[in-house]
This record gives C-alpha cells, sequence and structure tokens, in this order.
C-alpha cells in the first residue's frame, strides 16, 4: 500500500478520543484497554500536551478517520511523576469502573502510572509507550511508517536512542515487529504478576 493512503501529523486533543478507541482495538483483552476509553484518553491526552511527550496520528486523508497512533517521552521518569501530579483525580475517576469489577488491579493502576520502562538506563533515551494502529490496516506497513516517524522525532530532540517494554511470550507477531525495524534485545525480566517481559532498545549513538 503507498503511503499515500495515509498522512503522518502530531497527535491533537481533537485525536485523543479515537487514539483511546483505536489502542481499544488494536489491544483487547490488555490491561490498559481493562482500564477503559477514558483512561485512554487521558493517557494520549497527556503525550499530545506534554513538552517531553512525542506523539503522532496517522490519518485517512480523505476522511479524517484516524488509523494508527504512537506515543512515548523524551523524559520517562518527569512526564509520569507529573502526569500523576497534574491529573491523578483524572485518572482516578477514570479507572473506577475497571477497579469496581476487579478491586485488585488497583496497584497494577499505579504502577501503569508510574510507568518508567525496565531497561538498561547508561543513555538518555525516549521511551515508546505505545503504538496502534486499527486492525483494518495491520499488515499494511503503517505500523512501520508510524514507528520510523516516531524515531526520527525522538532521534531530532537530543537524546541517543530509545526503548520500549513489551510481553515476551504469546506476543510473536509484536516482537518480530520490532527485530524487522531494527530494535536489539537488551533484557528480559519478569512483572510481580509474573509475566515476562522483553527490553528493546534503538541506539544511534
Amino acid at each position: 500500500m503507498s503511503e499515500c493512503a495515509w498522512q503522518i501529523l502530531p497527535l491533537e486533543v481533537r485525536h485523543v478520543g479515537k487514539a483511546g478507541n483505536v489502542h481499544l482495538e488494536a489491544f483487547p483483552g490488555f490491561f490498559l484497554s481493562f482500564l477503559g476509553p477514558r483512561f485512554l484518553r487521558e493517557l494520549y491526552r497527556a503525550f499530545a500536551l506534554e513538552d517531553s511527550g512525542i506523539a503522532l496520528a496517522a490519518e485517512d486523508p480523505s476522511s479524517g478517520e484516524l488509523l494508527g497512533v504512537v506515543a512515548g517521552t523524551l523524559d520517562p521518569q518527569g512526564f509520569f511523576r507529573r502526569l500523576l501530579l497534574r491529573r491523578w483525580w483524572a485518572f482516578g475517576f477514570w479507572s473506577l469502573p475497571a477497579l469496581a469489577k476487579e478491586p485488585k488491579a488497583l496497584v497494577r493502576v499505579l504502577r501503569a502510572l508510574s510507568y518508567r520502562g525496565d531497561c538498561p538506563q547508561d543513555k538518555k533515551r525516549a521511551l515508546l509507550s505505545s503504538i496502534a494502529v486499527a486492525p483494518e490496516k495491520q499488515g499494511t506497513g503503517l505500523g512501520s511508517v508510524l514507528l520510523k516517524e516516531w524515531v526520527d522525532r525522538a532521534r531530532e530532540r537530543a537524546v541517543l536512542g530509545c526503548y520500549l517494554t513489551t510481553d515476551a511470550v504469546g506476543n510473536d507477531a509484536v516482537n518480530r515487529f520490532y527485530l524487522r525495524n531494527g530494535w536489539r534485545v537488551a533484557s528480559e525480566f519478569l512483572t510481580p504478576e509474573s509475566r515476562k517481559m522483553r527490553c528493546y532498545v534503538l541506539d544511534w549513538e
């Protein structure tokens, strides 16, 4: 498919509701999806508005439909700390329906909002937090386009590389995606819930 089938532009507040919906469609059954579309809207809103955020949207140029989204931050520790200080009440409120179903999930909510990744901190790297493509556009190359555009913007902003974490087990397509796009496995670790995770890095210096 030709790249003219979409246009890549900065994620704006007008996109955040649809970004949450794309995330839900792309990752059904995942924890952030369990927290619901309004929680996701708050998260993408933060990436769009925060100075350290790098967030992009892919739109259909004819209809304006949101086809995909990618988001992360140049300052993982500071970004999530500021997020909790400024918008704790919004995240708390929008997570209440999910917590009513599963009260034990509160610890995971707090961990999600303080997440900084579990990767080597030997140099300043940007954190890629999320990349989601609408199901009907998966397999078209859009994910690789979004990933490359995000990496290019991180490179322009004086970091030495980027990193991300993802599931190591039952996640073969995603792991192949990052390897195919030049990322390398830096480490593996277990979460407190005993999920095996994999850290990927992509450095240019």
